[in-house]
């Protein structure tokens, strides 16, 4: 493979927001413009990594996906992304990228180019300078949203998700997709959408599609559909993009309210082994690696004391241990333990190692000697 050469455009910082530069491909025989989103947590965690989102049609699609991965994961819905977004002049070069052979429906001449482009050069040069986790989506509108499934015609796809919005279907994609869906043996998020007044040739063979899918049974596929009511072709992207998103990234939004009554507060012991298996979920389905949130933490605290379970609190404090060594969080845990057991003396203690350690969230040093307070009041030989 000839060495990728790459020009910055615009003067700028390395790992700035956002940057536009172009690649020199030997696959498509020229430079291609790209622009990258790189997450505002880039340059402060050294050793994080971070889902790749590739955008076909990323001329005007780049910016509403910046956009919702920037609001989804200022409320830590969905982790941080970087994005990189191909530029393919709108008709001019786009049309080429997705030229495909008539006779067999599959990509040719610089359909073909564009194909190796990005799995042998781009992906592995974005994957060299930047810091990715194993876990990659692709997304595309139209025809490039048509034409990104000629990826899931491999063994195995180098992608882990696909946004298909309002795609424009190869011939035999409406088979050719169920088929390979029915025998894929990794793991796939796979999102595809329609409006109501879409273009008629689209919303026909995409309902055909979707019934085919729902056709092939295979649960390692994790498969939805959306039409939007009176959306056109256009507009239909928009209400597309956040919930794709939150399909993708279900697993690793923090514990709702609904998560919490429907699946945990029912417990009656096992909640902190709930905690774990939530986050190695996070790391086996994306890749990522992350500490548990404090709400996290809190909300199985909650549900431990709805349940009475309280020997699971010296498990959550061995948790808080291994995550947040130095915070206060572990010996609470600890004490509240032996304070919902009766052993005020042992509550007492646990307390007091808590209260010279680093507070965390809203626990602090005013809350502790409030409990360190009750603690006596609670003790017959203190009375």
């Amino acid at each position: 493979m000839k060495q990728i050469i790459l020009f910055l455009f615009f003067s700028t910082t390395l790992f700035s927001q956002k940057i536009t530069e172009k690649i020199e491909s030997y696959q498509l025989g020229g430079s291609r413009e790209i622009t990258i989103g790189i997450p505002e947590s880039y340059e402060k965690n050294p050793n994080k990594k971070y889902p790749l989102l590739v955008l076909l049609d990323g001329d005007y699609l780049f910016d509403p996906f910046y956009g919702a991965l920037s609001y989804g994961s200022y409320w830590e819905d969905i982790p941080e992304t970087i994005i990189i977004g191909i530029s393919q002049n709108k008709n001019e070069d786009r049309i080429d990228d997705c030229n495909y052979d008539d006779l067999n429906s599959l990509p040719s001449g610089k359909g073909a180019a564009f194909f190796s482009f990005i799995g042998s050069e781009l992906i592995p040069f974005i994957e060299k300078k930047y810091r990715v986790a194993p876990f990659r989506i692709i997304a595309g509108h139209g025809i490039t949203a048509g034409y990104m499934n000629f990826f899931l015609y491999k063994d195995f796809s180098i992608f882990n998700a696909y946004i298909s919005l309002s795609p424009e279907l190869i011939p035999e994609m409406d088979t050719r997709i169920p088929e390979r869906f029915s025998t894929l043996k990794q793991p796939l998020f796979y999102y595809q959408s329609t409006g109501s007044q879409d273009i008629k040739d689209i919303l026909n063979a995409v309902q055909k599609l979707d019934i085919n899918i729902n056709t092939a049974s295979n649960p390692l596929i994790n498969y939805s559909y959306d039409q939007f009511k009176g959306a056109s072709h256009y507009s239909a992207v928009l209400h597309s993009i956040p919930n794709a998103l939150y399909q993708i990234f279900d697993c690793y939004k923090p514990i709702s309210m609904t998560e919490f009554s429907e699946k945990i507060a029912i417990l009656p012991e096992g909640q902190v082994q709930y905690l774990i298996d939530k986050y190695n979920t996070i790391n086996k389905t994306l890749g990522l690696k992350i500490p548990i949130r404090i709400s996290d933490f809190k909300a199985i605290e909650a549900a431990i004391l709805k349940n009475k379970a309280y020997k699971e609190l010296d498990k959550l404090a061995n948790l808080a241990d291994k995550y947040y060594p130095d915070s206060m969080l572990a010996d609470y845990e600890l004490g509240l333990m032996h304070e919902k057991l009766g052993d005020y003396k042992k509550a007492t203690k646990a307390y007091q190692r808590a209260i010279t350690l680093d507070k965390i969230g809203d626990l602090n040093r005013d809350f502790l000697f409030e409990k360190l307070d009750e603690m006596q009041n609670m003790d017959p030989k203190k009375k």
